[in-house]
């Protein structure tokens, strides 16, 4: 049975090239939303707009860094411009820098991690919230976090950790700060998920997933469907009195 629960709403989702992002704009297309898929290279972005459109779905490609504030403010303008709200938006781009204790974590790896993970989730949900506030139904908003972080922890992982745990906490300062404004604010924590920043370097998928039997309690990873099935749910009216809560999504692998 089809659902619609986000006909006539416009979304965006950023890094939504490729994984846990596309999978969110291709379910939030196939429930009426119309998408607008953010990402800092065309060609992914063009991809994902083409698989929204051949399942009857509206998308829209921005280029754009989190990074970068003015970047931000530009593909929610866009997203105004052309659909005529904002109503929906999944702060989903992150980076990953792994398999160093945290005394030889360079600089540059962790300027790079914290801003992009921490700094990039700041300024998405300032424009967000911005153009969510002058609206008389105001917005949701769910930031992708993880469950390394506020939930648990991995040697190799603690500047990666760090940003991901600032992701929690911002969300729930931004959500009891902009409720009264009408914009709900949750976070989703995956574990290790089907897409490339979960493999070990120079492991197959096949020893992944045998790596997951012994490291996850469901035995395996999430499928990006089920991340973004949970994402949907914290945009949805069916969370309508969900403020600030983080939605951890990774087999029990936090327990």
């Amino acid at each position: 049975m089809s659902r619609t629960r986000f006909s006539g709403r416009t979304a965006l989702v950023t890094g939504a090239g490729s994984g846990i992002g596309r999978a969110v704009a291709l379910a939030l297309a196939a429930e009426g939303a119309r998408v607008v898929v953010a990402g800092r290279t065309r060609t992914p972005l063009d991809e994902t707009v083409t698989l929204v459109e051949r399942t009857g779905g509206t998308a829209l490609a921005h280029v754009a860094d989190v990074t970068r504030a003015a970047d931000l403010d530009a593909v929610v303008r866009a997203a105004v411009d052309r659909f005529g709200s904002l109503d929906v938006a999944v702060n989903n781009a992150g980076v990953l820098r792994a398999g160093r204790p945290l005394a030889d974590v360079d600089e540059e790896d962790w300027r790079t991690v914290l801003d992009t993970n921490l700094t990039g989730v700041f300024l998405a949900l300032r424009a967000e919230v911005r153009q969510m506030r002058t609206q008389p139904a105001g917005g949701a908003i769910v930031n992708v976090s993880a469950n390394i972080g506020a939930h648990r922890q991995v040697r190799g992982l603690t500047a990666y950790a760090a940003s991901k745990a600032a992701v929690t906490a911002l969300t729930r300062g931004a959500a009891l700060e902009h409720i009264g404004d009408g914009v709900r604010i949750n976070a989703v924590s995956p574990g290790a998920s089907a897409t490339a920043m979960s493999l070990r370097p120079g492991e197959s998928e096949a020893e992944r997933a045998l790596r997951m039997e012994e490291e996850s309690p469901l035995g395996r990873v999430s499928s990006t469907q089920e991340v973004a099935r949970a994402v949907l749910y914290l945009a949805s009216d069916d969370a309508s009195s969900v403020v600030g809560a983080d939605l951890v999504v990774d087999g029990g692998a936090a327990l």
